[in-house]
């Protein structure tokens, strides 16, 4: 079973929110397995911090709607200001709203997701 999300693009502005969904995105991408956080979320990350390839993305319209996602995924960006990200854990076929189980930047999200490979962990 696929675990599926949305990639949604939004501009931070003043007197929004990170853990609310905005009312305007810029773009949205949607990706059909590995949409967890300790996939997705740090593939994300790592995308942003050091340039590394994403993989498997379907550009969508801006209003698609799937009643099958698991998360959302907010990166929120501006000029000259550090890019930001939210993750929204929502319920298939029920809300797509969802709860928000994540806010902060690229290495926060890295520190508490990305699953520790090495020898000690």
């Amino acid at each position: 079973m696929s675990t599926r999300a949305q990639i949604r693009f939004a501009t931070r502005e003043a007197g929004i929110s990170f853990n609310e969904h905005p009312n305007a995105i810029h773009a949205q991408f949607y990706k059909h397995s590995d949409g967890y956080p300790e996939g997705l979320g740090v593939d994300i990350s790592e995308s942003l911090l050091d340039s590394t390839k994403l993989t498997n993305w379907e550009i969508e319209s801006l209003d698609t709607k799937h009643g099958d996602l698991e998360y959302i995924y907010y990166i929120w960006q501006a000029p000259l200001k550090t890019t930001w990200i939210s993750i929204f854990e929502v319920q298939p076929f029920v809300d797509q709203i969802g709860e928000c189980i994540f806010v902060g930047e690229p290495q926060k999200l890295i520190d508490k997701y990305k699953i520790n490979t090495n020898n000690d962990g």
